[in-house]
Parts: C-alpha cells; structure tokens; sequence
C-alpha cells in the first residue's frame, strides 16, 4: 500500500511539472466561472428590476439552484458536455509515457509489483480528479452563499455524479495509454472508447440476448439522475464496475508484456473481466436490487406520497403489466422493442421502487376496426398479412414478432381502446386498462397511472351519471358544446375515466337514479323536465346525493323550478362585461377564497397561498353566462366559487346580439348593476349521517368540449363532490431556492474574479513552479 501511494505522490508530481495538468486545471476553472457567472448574472439583474418596478415580486417561482447549475446553460450541463475533451488529453501520457521512454522495463525489473504500478497511477489522477471537484466546489460555496435555501442535496449529488464520470473516463484512458507507445494515439483512442460507450446504448435494442447487456453498458445519461438529486446504487455501481473493468484490462495489458502467455490466455481474461462486469451489473440493475436516496429537499424525484399509499394497499401481491402493441395501430414506435428500455426506465422506475414486484409483458400483434378499410385502400387490396409483412420489412422487424388480430382477440376485446398502445394492469385477477395519449408526453403520468392501480384495488370506483332526455350536454359526442372530452374522452389524459372515475348516462323519465354514485350531473337542458323526473331528482336529493347542476342564460324556466327547492335562482338576462378582445358576453369572474378548498389540485394550492399573501385570484372565462342568487333558509350552506370583478359587469335584460354594436347599459330596458356577481355557488349539508354536496353554476359552455372541459376547475368540481377521494392529486412541493441574495453588480464582479482573477493566479503560480522546475 505504501509503494502505491510513493508512486501515486511521484505521477501526481509529474502531472503539474507538465504544462498539460495546469492548461486543462485553468481552462477547466474558466469554464466554470463562464457557464456560472453566465447563468447568475442574468438572474440576479432581472431580480434588481423586478422588485425595483413590481411591488408584488416576491420571488421568481423556480428552483434557483437547479436554474444556475443544472439547466441546458448551467455550469454542470455544460461541464460534463465538456469533460469528454479534457480526461483524453490528461491521461494519454500516463503509461504510453514509460513505454515510450523505456522507463517501464525499469519498473519491470524493479521489485515493484504491476498492481502496485497501476493502481498507484490511477490514484494520482483520482487525486487530480479530486482537483476539478474542489474547483466545483469553489461555485457550489459561493451559490449557497448567492442563493435563498439552496438545495444543497441536488448540488452535493450532482457533485457526486461529476466525480464518478470523470472517473470513469480517466480509467478509459488509462487503459487506452497502456495500449500505445504514443500519446496522440492514446487520446484518441479515449475518445474512441468514451464515443462507443455513449452511443452503445442504442445498438441492437431490437434483440433481447442483447439489449438489456448493451442498455448496461451505454455511459449515455447516467449521471442524470444524479443531476437531478436522485442517487441510485445502479448508476454507482456501474461508475465502479467500468473503472474496475478499465484497470483490470490495464493490469492484463501490462501483465502480457511481461509474460510469454498465449493469446487465448489473455483473451480469456479480458472476457472474464467483462463478463463478470456485465453479470454483476445486471443484476444490481434489476427491479428490487436498487437502492434509492433522493437529496432534494422537497423530494421533486419521488413519487407522491398519496401515489404510495395507494401502491401499499397492493402489498400482497405482484402487479402484471401487460404491453399491447398494434402493428396498424396508433403508438407502435414507443411499443417497438427497441424503446423497450425507455418504456421501462423512464415510466415505471418510480413505481419500480416501490413495488419491484411487476411484471412486465409483451404482446406484438396487427389488428383493425371491423369494417375499416382504410389500409385495404392505401395498401392496394392487400391481407393484413401481406401488409404485416412489408411493414415489418420497413422497420426492419422479423414479421413472426407479430401475430394475427383474430388470435389476441380470442384473449382481450381491444376494440374499446381503439386497438392502440395500451397497458392492461393486472392483479388478482381484477384488470383495467392504462392508456397512452395524443400529446407531447404520450405516456402516462403518475395520476393516470395512480388512478389506474386504485381501480385495481378499490370494490368499486366512483360514477358519475349524465342525465339525458331534455337535450342536455352529450358525453358521447364530440361537438364543441359537448361533455365528451372530460368526461369519458380516452385520449384525454385528464378526462374522468383516465383519473379514476366511471361514467354512464341515464334517462330520468323512464330509469331510476342509481343510489351509490358519486355525482348526478344535470347539464343544460333544454326542455322542462317532466313531472316524473323531478319528482325522481326531489327523492335523489332529499336522500342526500351530490349533483353538479349547469344552466344557461335563455333557459332559467328549465331549471329554476329545479333549484327553488335548494334556495337558488338563475336571474333572467345575461352578465355583459365588455372589453377589446373578447366579445360582450364573455364574462371573466375570478375564484373566490372558498373555491381553493375544492381540491388538492396544485393550481388551487397555488391560489391559496396567493390569497394568504393578499395576491389577486385567477380570472376563468364563461361564454354566456347569467347571475345566481340564493337564500339561506333551506339548510344549506351556500359559497360562491366564482364572482365577478368589482363594478366591471352587468346584468342585460332580453336577448343578447353577440355579433352586432356592443350592448349599452340601459335601465329603462330592465338592465341592472350591482357590485358583484355570482357565477357559480357550492351547497353543503348532513343528511342522513353523510354531508351532502352541490354546485350550481350558470354557464354550462366552460365545461364543454371546446373549453377543455373546464380544466382545472372543472376537475376540482367533480373532486369535491367525490369527496376528494379522485382524482389522486399529485402536486411537486413548491422549491425554496427561489430567490437570489445578490445583485447585477456582485455579479459582475464575481465574473472578473472567476473567469479573470482566478484563472490569472493560477496561470502564474504554474508558471513560476514550471520555470523553476526546469532551472532545477
């Protein structure tokens, strides 16, 4: 032990008696000092007019420390972009050296061991390593000291990740030094290496011998967790797996020259090396055998401690996740074997830590709607088969990787999922489907897939039913005024069927109101109701259900009649609020207070802490909308959930030309004004042992189709009506670091000291000890 540190201090000393280690030590700290000062200065001068000129600025809303250090300009993006070009010209000396000057038949012959020879070496550029780490270390210091709350946790990770690369890439160019009696071949024989190890991740990803062994190996990406605070033992492993495997082969190099072997020999060592290597890393990397240590300080990289809660309920018992992936089908390049790894990795690693027991299959297939010619048509009157075939050959696929429709069919009706990439989850034998989707993300996110566990391992799921039979709103129509996106729309990620909801319609006049469902939602009829189905909605309510009621200016003598019995009116006219951009009834009423208890959504969460702070509220907008009123002498409690502004609106009596001279506000036609105006109200009260829940709101256009269904707040409706049972919120903790303690001027000084100043001195102190090295 003691020779390996002689010659570690001796390589290290030859290290900064060359030029090479001081260049790349300066060039390495002015980087640094660009990419930090670069990201800060900005910030911090953005800040200084902000607060100079905003009086409600309080903070910039983001992770300052992630925003600095580990966006696409921060220091560490940027540093390990880099590093590539550094280790290669650091290492290419360290043995090709010897064996160019002789010296290493020296060290042959000498009693000192070649283990003892490589293992020193390394430890000197370990010790160099721990150099750029300090310089690191420098700018991590001074961003705790520049940033409120920094997230140490993410920057000492990030660190960790810098470290273990840097190792790694100096253990490829050890070994590649050893192979060579020049140094420029050396480098780029390192460049080489470190080129094939980022891209080997993406090679014959079609075969499974060979996918899960290439995927291991590939360096590609594998400080990114660590980048993002996320430390797990697969991606450590692997850190020390490669240097093992890299001065392992070094040792072998050396070991041949000094020893007549045959080639067999050597050759069986090296492939004993990598096998071991590559046995070891699969199974550290399996499901079960990965430890996990999130260092952020708000835990931003696990998953919601609702979402694992509802993974414990799953605690006797594996998860089976099966992948349905269609040939003709909707999604089929994210289903290819090829992204296999992706599918896996990037979808189900958060809910893998928690439940390692899943398991995942496969099923290839081509398949169509019954009656849907349309590849007959494109294809020329070809079979499926004959399509399967040429498509097969245009992705490069072996066609017996597919088999027929009518063979899965026999298995599982894919008909309602539109035979597109789907998962269906399994367990004890109860089964639901957990969908892909037509956006930028495709995948689902942790709500869908949460909701789709809990139906898994819930008796029943809660249902809303649509009232039909007076032209209300359809959930089975695609129209602009429509409930068909929020609802039961299965490409919409958010609809109610994809957060956990089950929906139906029902026709009040001739069937009876299902007891045990969650809400009742009676959207904008258009015709009375009869006798029988209020008398049906009388009982409904009097029993205690919960109902989501939506009307429209136009038609209050529908559902007044309705209402009375809860103690609310839809006043006759339509709310007029005018402006440039919108048209006179497109009305803007703003969430009130008591709207933010609705749910745990992270948009309320947000309101919240705004009204606490005395911030303005968040205006939604409504397309035809009349005012509610109501009295308190029905037992109810009655809150408004959205108001109008102060004075901005009013009430316009008669009908409304939209497309014509803005309306003018005139008493004697009947119009009136008042401070505000209530949009819609929620009701509450116990009956029968249980509170009882209502929301009544007079526009039934914001939950259509073309608005999206209401977004967030449409969703928090059904939520609070649910009790808040779904949809299974899954809000990220607001970051702390979210803002700067200096200003554009400290900045700016600290640029000239970091990438002038520093680097300066260092220059000059390399220069004195090199010239007084050379004098000696």
């Amino acid at each position: 032990m003691k020779m390996i540190f002689k010659i570690a201090g001796t390589e290290l000393r030859n290290l900064f008696y060359s030029p090479v280690a001081w260049f790349l030590t300066i060039a390495f700290m002015i980087q640094c000092g660009v990419y930090y000062t670069g990201a800060l200065y900005p910030m911090a001068k953005w800040q200084e007019v902000l607060v100079q000129n905003t009086p409600k600025f309080k903070d910039f809303g983001i992770a300052m420390t992630s925003t600095i250090f580990l966006a696409q300009d921060g220091i560490f993006m940027n540093v390990l972009q880099n590093l590539y070009l550094f280790v290669p010209l650091l290492t290419m000396g360290l043995i090709s050296r010897e064996i160019n000057t002789g010296s290493i038949k020296l060290l042959y012959s000498s009693p000192v061991k070649i283990r003892e020879i490589v293992l020193g070496k390394y430890l000197a550029v370990m010790l160099y390593n721990l150099l750029l780490v300090g310089i690191v270390g420098v700018f991590m210091i001074t961003g705790m000291i520049n940033i409120q709350h920094a997230d140490y946790g993410v920057l000492l990770s990030a660190t960790l990740g810098f470290y273990l690369l840097v190792c790694a890439y100096t253990a490829i160019g050890l070994f590649m030094s050893s192979l060579t009696n020049y140094q420029i071949v050396s480098a780029i024989g390192s460049f080489i290496i470190i080129f094939v190890l980022s891209r080997i991740g993406g090679l014959w990803q079609k075969y499974d011998l060979v996918r899960d062994l290439t995927y291991f190996l590939s360096i590609s990406g594998r400080t990114s967790k660590m980048l993002r605070g996320l430390i797990t033992t697969k991606d450590f492993v692997y850190f020390i797996l490669i240097v093992y495997m890299f001065v392992s082969f070094t040792l072998i190099k050396l070991k041949a020259g000094r020893e007549s072997k045959p080639w067999y020999v050597n050759a069986g060592r090296y492939i004993g090396v990598a096998v071991l290597v590559l046995v070891i890393g699969y199974f550290t990397s399996r499901p079960g055998y990965i430890g996990y240590w999130d260092t952020t300080a708000t835990n931003s990289n696990t998953i919601h401690p609702n979402t694992q809660q509802v993974i414990k309920e799953m605690n006797d018992g594996p998860l089976e996740v099966t992948l349905y992936c269609n040939l003709f089908g909707t999604g089929l390049q994210r289903g290819l074997p090829e992204n296999r790894n992706d599918y896996l990795w990037n979808l189900w690693e958060p809910f893998l830590r928690f439940k390692p027991d899943i398991k995942f299959n496969y099923v290839y297939y081509y398949d169509t709607r019954d009656g849907d010619k349309t590849l007959d048509i494109m294809w020329g009157g070809k079979s499926h088969k004959e399509i399967a075939e040429k498509m097969c050959d245009g992705y490069e696929i072996k066609p017996s990787l597919f088999v027929p429709g009518p063979e899965v069919r026999k298995q599982i009706d894919l008909s309602p999922e539109n035979y597109r990439l789907v998962m269906q989850l399994k367990y004890k034998g109860k089964t639901t489907f957990l969908r892909t989707f037509d956006d930028a993300t495709f995948w689902p996110e942790e709500q869908q897939v949460s909701a789709a566990i809990k139906r898994l391992t819930q008796p029943a799921m809660p249902k809303n039913i649509f009232l039909m039979g007076n032209l209300e709103r359809d959930i089975t129509k695609g129209g602009e005024r429509e409930f068909n996106y929020h609802s039961i729309a299965k490409t919409n990620r958010y609809a109610l069927i994809n957060m956990g909801f089950d929906a139906d319609t029902i026709c009040a006049e001739t069937q009876e109101i299902p007891a045990d469902i969650s809400t009742l939602v009676l959207a904008d009829p258009k015709t009375a109701l009869s006798v029988a189905t209020m008398d049906k909605l009388k009982h409904y309510i009097d029993n205690g259900g919960n109902m989501f009621i939506l009307g429209e200016p136009g038609k209050q003598q529908v559902l007044n009649p309705l209402l009375s019995q809860l103690g609310v009116k839809m006043t006759d006219g339509t709310l007029i609020e005018l402006s440039k951009e919108e048209m006179p009834h497109m009305v803007k009423p703003f969430l009130t207070r008591e709207a933010t208890d609705l749910s745990g959504d992270g948009v309320m969460l947000l309101l919240k802490e705004q009204f606490k702070k005395g911030e303005d509220s968040l205006p939604q907008l409504m397309s035809g909308v009349t005012a509610l009123e109501w009295t308190n002498d029905n037992g109810y409690t009655v809150k408004p959930l959205l108001q109008t502004g102060t004075g901005k609106v009013w009430l316009k009596a008669g009908t409304v030309v939209t497309d014509s001279v803005p309306p003018v506000f005139n008493p004697a036609d009947g119009d009136s004004q008042i401070p505000r105006y209530t949009t819609m109200v929620s009701l509450s009260r116990n009956q029968h042992n249980k509170e009882q829940r209502i929301v009544i709101t007079a526009d039934a256009d914001f939950m259509s189709n073309l608005r999206q269904g209401g977004g967030f707040l449409g969703q928090s409706i059904y939520s609070w009506l649910d009790y808040g049972k779904f949809p299974i919120y899954t809000p990220k903790p607001k970051p702390n670091d979210t803002l700067l303690l200096i200003g554009s001027t400290g900045a700016g000084m600290l640029r000239i000291v970091y990438v002038w100043v520093l680097p300066a001195l260092v220059l000059l102190l390399g220069t004195v000890l090199l010239i007084r090295r050379k004098r000696k």
